[in-house]
């Protein structure tokens, strides 16, 4: 008799599918639907960029590299950290900003701690918190979607091992202020715990003033990738700065997951500071005012003032049911579920053609 299985280890049975991932594969079966779903540039990586990556093969830079990366990377990496005005002891390359998050968080918790994460988040969050055994505690933002330390601090237990910040937020395109930011810092070093600052929508900030958690302490763990600024999304290439002491364990444990990142992606992404995005971000910021000025007189919504998202609030409060509705209009969105312990609001990408955007917001007016 064949004998049953042992269960599933708890830390996959606790995590959530990807809503994000199901939409993304309805828009690749209906080419025809208007896609304000994803969550990359619209703009291609640069030719000269692309050039360099040709060299990089050809020149044969296509075995392993050292697990924090190459050398002359790192230093570029270092170099424009040190010129922005951020605060680190170490850093090194990973496989992108998602694989930074994984190894901050298993580097940190054990099961049975906590990580606190602020609602709205980004879908993967939650569920790297539970690989690593531990348990996520929500701290509410709405309706603003800053975070705020007053709000944090009632959360701080024992087993309080870190805070996961994203500023500018996808979904919601907020960015927290300096003061908020600073009176989190002070809970931290009260309290003995990590934050991790995902600042990968950097390069997308159209107005006010933006406070890296660099800029306020070296105790922050930073993560950040090529991605966004430099369209390169599909090369999985981000890095980390951060406390040695924590940067070293991360980094050893990129050892022993995937030995190292891509050696061609490195190689290429030595040019990869050099690219100009400013119009790119002139081009969001027309984009985001285009879509703030067609929903604002039907949608309860704030102006991302970061990133290429906004996260209206569904006329009838219920997200999911207004996904359907704009789905079988034509237009795919992502459902708040995906983002949040709410189903209220609904993600929009404007990071899409001109024309298409201008058709999937006239939609949208019409089911408001």
């Amino acid at each position: 008799m064949k004998r049953t299985k042992h269960a599933l280890a708890t830390r996959v049975a606790n995590l959530e599918p990807s809503g994000i991932r199901k939409v993304f594969e309805i828009a690749n079966a209906h080419p025809e639907y208007i896609n304000l779903s994803i969550g990359e540039p619209d703009f291609d990586m640069p030719m000269f960029l692309k050039e360099q990556g040709i060299k990089a093969i050809l020149a044969g830079h296509n075995r392993y590299t050292p697990t924090r990366g190459i050398p002359q990377l790192r230093q570029l990496i270092a170099d424009q950290l040190t010129a922005e005005g951020i605060r680190f002891d170490d850093l090194f390359v990973t496989a992108g900003a998602t694989g930074g998050l994984l190894l901050s968080i298993q580097a940190l918790v054990d099961n049975g701690d906590e990580v606190i994460v602020p609602d709205p988040y980004f879908v993967a969050y939650r569920n790297i918190v539970y690989m690593a055994g531990g348990t996520p505690v929500g701290v509410d933002t709405y309706p603003d979607f800053q975070i705020k330390a007053s709000a944090v601090e009632p959360l701080i237990t024992e087993r309080t091992r870190a805070l996961i910040l994203n500023s500018p937020n996808n979904p919601t395109g907020a960015i927290y202020t300096r003061d908020e930011l600073e009176k989190i810092v002070a809970l931290a070093d009260r309290h003995g715990f990590y934050i991790i600052s995902d600042e990968v929508y950097t390069p997308f900030i159209y107005e006010g003033d933006y406070t890296s958690l660099g800029h306020l302490t070296d105790d922050a763990i930073l993560v950040n990738s090529f991605s966004k600024s430099a369209a390169m999304t599909g090369w999985r290439l981000g890095y980390v700065s951060g406390p040695a002491v924590v940067i070293d364990r991360m980094a050893m444990l990129q050892q022993y997951a995937y030995a190292s990142t891509n050696s061609v992606a490195q190689y290429t992404a030595l040019r990869a500071f050099e690219v100009d995005y400013s119009e790119q971000r002139g081009n969001y910021r027309r984009k985001r005012d285009l879509c703030y000025d067609m929903l604002s007189p039907r949608y309860d919504l704030h102006k991302s003032r970061g990133s290429f998202y906004l996260f209206p609030k569904a006329p009838d409060g219920n997200a999911t049911a207004f996904f359907e509705r704009a789905r079988d209009a034509g237009v795919l969105i992502i459902p708040g579920k995906d983002f949040s312990r709410r189903d209220t609001h609904f993600r929009i990408s404007f990071a899409v053609a001109d024309d298409v955007l201008v058709r999937g917001m006239e939609i949208l007016q019409r089911l408001a």
